[in-house]
């Protein structure tokens, strides 16, 4: 390729992005609100570790810029903080500690798989998603100041921390109908665990939501709104299989504000 070729290609390119940038239309903002994170068992690896989960609560906010390629249809880019996971209460399955599966060994007796006990448990994680929305809004006004609107796209997220936090005190047994109870007293589980050497670090999904928008200021060049969504992990989180296959997923509700650039 020629020098005279190469910016001929160079200077075309800075043209259009200039074009494109100088008549697009951008929303900055942020936003910030409640997940409500549950992990569902992924695939044929079930056993009574990964099964049971019920829903948790934690944080969700983002920054963002949203594209207007037309009234109608918007790109949005995000960089969002999601509070992702599990608990169960109760009485479940453990896998058998180290100290136990000695005391099985020391009396010539077969290490069992799983213990049973009462406590608490909740899996805290917390991911970094980026996710690119296709969005579509809608005006319900002829003023155009409230516009309802339908997003969804693909994310990547990236595995900030991992801890599994267990509370409470209980005998243990050795079977699931607590019949039999190992002979060691009742055991304290106040313990916080990091668990992220134990998860992948990197997930794919999707993320969608439906809002509403109120639109104010010069020109409605500011906006307030609300979204009610969700997100899904399609890879299972767990490296091995011995605590079996999870999935991510998250019920979001936020509420908003962005500024519009531009004219």
């Amino acid at each position: 390729m020629t020098k005279n070729s190469t910016q001929a290609i160079l200077g075309l390119t800075f043209f259009l992005f200039y074009s494109l940038t100088a008549k697009a239309q951008w929303d900055l903002g942020l936003q910030g609100g409640i997940s409500i994170p549950n992990l569902s068992a992924g695939g044929s690896d079930n056993n009574p570790l990964n099964t049971g989960y019920s829903s948790r609560l934690g944080p969700e906010f983002a920054i963002f810029g949203e594209y207007h390629v037309n009234s109608l249809f918007s790109l949005v880019p995000k960089i969002e903080y999601s509070a992702q996971g599990g608990k169960k209460d109760g009485f479940q399955a453990m896998p058998t500690p180290t100290e136990l599966a000695q005391y099985f060994e020391q009396q010539g007796m077969p290490v069992p798989t799983y213990l049973y006990a009462n406590f608490n448990s909740e899996a805290k994680l917390d991911y970094l998603l980026i996710p690119i929305l296709a969005k579509f809004g809608w005006y319900l006004d002829t003023q155009k100041k409230f516009r309802i609107t339908i997003a969804a796209g693909p994310y990547l997220g990236f595995l900030l921390s991992a801890k599994q936090v267990t509370s409470g005190n209980s005998y243990i047994y050795l079977d699931p109908a607590a019949k039999d109870t190992l002979p060691v007293g009742s055991q304290s589980f106040d313990q916080t665990t990091d668990i992220k050497n134990q998860l992948n670090t990197t997930n794919f999904g999707v993320d969608g939501s439906v809002g509403i928008e109120y639109l104010f200021g010069a020109s409605q060049h500011e906006k307030i709104f609300f979204e009610a969504g969700g997100n899904y992990g399609f890879l299972n989180i767990q490296k091995g299989t011995a605590n079996g296959k999870n999935n991510t997923g998250a019920a979001t509700v936020m509420l908003g504000y962005a500024y519009k650039l531009g004219k």
